[in-house]
């Protein structure tokens, strides 16, 4: 034990106790034989590794039958010293002492410190042998055929994900049938591709009306009629809603609606959207939503219908910031559910009838910069600006609320804004999108003229798709020439830096 006390001492003391004890260490081995070494590192591994009684105080009782290692005695600062300087110098030590060490720290030891067990970790790693016996379970030379199988072709659940006829990836917001829409096997003649059919709703026929950029519809996840006693059920429901005053009665309410929802597998939005959810007071909308999920988490009719029902009939109608609790509760969903995000609740919020305000635009940012990778916010706008497919391009909104979606983008400065955000979220946006972004920017620049946001998305849009602007170079200079902010000659100047 004495010969270790500078030892010891380096490591209680010193500011960098590694390397202090890693010269004193070769400076003892510089003075003795190769066999003494050895002696000497086996020593201080047995010193550390000697059965001792623990010290029984009052603040930290430890059971007197419970046996420690001497190492764990010392101060939890100290041990993991020692764990470290064991690790960088285990060539010098015995291997499978010190296996033996660290695996008593990892195993066998209770409330061991973090940082102590993080050290005995790193040593166990270094000093483990590789065990590589399960190779000898191959027979590479006769069944190559069946190792190529195993191992060189896709899993069995990527392999049914393909088949299927649902998300391509479920986290993804992209449906197989959004793909194969995206193949070139339709020509498009006489701009026909800007027409779509819609219903007039008078005479049953489908009329032609011609639309500049992409055109979404509605999408009716479910179908079915209702009874009167699901009905009379629903709006008994919607009278509790309005007086609910706790969390108790708010979990008792939920159940009440999961089950008849979800549980009796009724059509989930029209009966949800007799109760009318989203009346709910915000304080309560995290109970109501935990609860309506229980169960369903996997399942995107249900998740979706859930986002719709109580939480975007509240942003549709938005006209100040919303509470902090409403929007921290929509991040927490959305970063779960990606997909029912985009369509019950970014489509219909971006598509909004008099086009987005300050406040909805804060939400979708929000919802968007937390909750969705850059590639995704890129396929989203390129379905929003690109897709004249009207089945490529769906929401999902409850019936009594579909007046406020628009079937197109409506320009406005939030909605340019919005671009702006994304872009800075280093959002790359494809060609045929920067293409209709260029068309939107001419078209709204003499309304937006004096409008600084709208310069500002201008700014950005030209920094950041420098590249593919080139063949926009001319019609840009013409639409920035009708601005009269302070950047215009910012903007300009940047445009003229582009290679036509």
């Amino acid at each position: 034990m004495e010969s270790w006390v500078p030892l010891m001492n380096i490591f209680i003391n010193s500011v960098s106790p590694e390397t202090e004890a890693s010269l004193w260490l070769q400076s003892s081995f510089n003075n003795k034989s190769s066999s003494t070494n050895f002696s000497s590192t086996a020593s201080f591994l047995s010193l550390l590794m000697q059965p001792t009684e623990p010290l029984i105080t009052n603040s930290s009782p430890i059971p007197s039958k419970q046996r420690l290692m001497w190492l764990q005695t010392l101060p939890n600062t100290v041990q993991a010293r020692i764990l470290s300087f064991l690790t960088y110098e285990h060539a010098k030590f015995n291997k499978q002492e010190l296996s033996k060490l660290a695996r008593e720290l990892l195993f066998n030891a209770t409330e061991v410190d973090f940082w102590v067990r993080r050290g005995a970790q790193q040593l166990f790693d270094v000093v483990s042998d590789s065990n590589f016996k399960w190779v000898s379970c191959f027979n590479l030379d006769s069944e190559e055929d069946k190792f190529e199988e195993r191992f060189g072709g896709l899993p069995g659940w990527l392999n049914d994900a393909a088949s299927a006829n649902g998300s391509v990836f479920p986290w993804l917001p992209v449906s197989v049938n959004d793909v194969n829409m995206r193949l070139p096997d339709v020509t498009c003649e006489d701009d026909e591709d800007l027409m779509v059919d819609v219903d007039d709703g008078k005479d049953g026929k489908d009329v032609k009306v011609e639309t500049i950029g992409a055109r979404h519809e509605l999408v009716n996840l479910e179908s079915g009629s209702i009874d009167d006693e699901t009905k009379e059920t629903a709006l008994r429901l919607k009278t509790k809603l309005l007086n609910v005053e706790s969390s108790l009665k708010a979990t008792e309410l939920a159940d009440e609606i999961r089950v008849l929802v979800f549980e009796k597998k009724k059509s989930s939005l029209t009966v949800l959207s007799l109760i009318e959810p989203w009346n709910a007071d915000d304080e309560i909308v995290p109970v109501l939503l935990s609860r309506l999920l229980e169960g369903n988490e996997d399942e995107f009719v249900v998740t979706s219908n859930i986002l719709c029902s109580l939480m975007l009939p509240k942003f549709l109608e938005l006209e100040k910031p919303a509470s902090r609790v409403l929007v921290t509760t929509t991040i927490d969903y959305c970063k779960v559910h990606h997909k029912s995000a985009v369509y019950a609740l970014l489509f219909p919020l971006i598509l909004h009838k008099n086009g987005i305000n300050n406040a909805i635009c804060d939400v979708v940012t929000r919802i968007i910069k937390e909750c969705l990778h850059p590639a995704h916010v890129s396929a989203i706008c390129q379905k929003l600006l690109c897709e004249q497919n009207t089945n490529g391009n769906e929401y999902i909104c409850p019936p009594c609320y579909q007046h406020l979606v628009s079937e197109s983008l409506v320009w406005t400065e939030s909605l340019f804004n919005l671009f702006q955000v994304i872009l800075n979220h280093d959002v790359r946006l494809t060609q045929d999108s920067v293409n209709r972004l260029v068309i939107h920017v001419q078209e709204s620049a003499i309304q937006l003229s004096k409008s600084l946001k709208f310069a500002n998305f201008l700014l950005c849009f030209v920094s950041k798709c420098a590249p593919l602007l080139g063949p926009h170079k001319v019609a840009l200079s013409e639409a920035v020439g009708n601005t009269s902010s302070f950047l215009t000659k910012s903007i300009l100047s940047k445009l003229a830096s582009i290679d036509s």
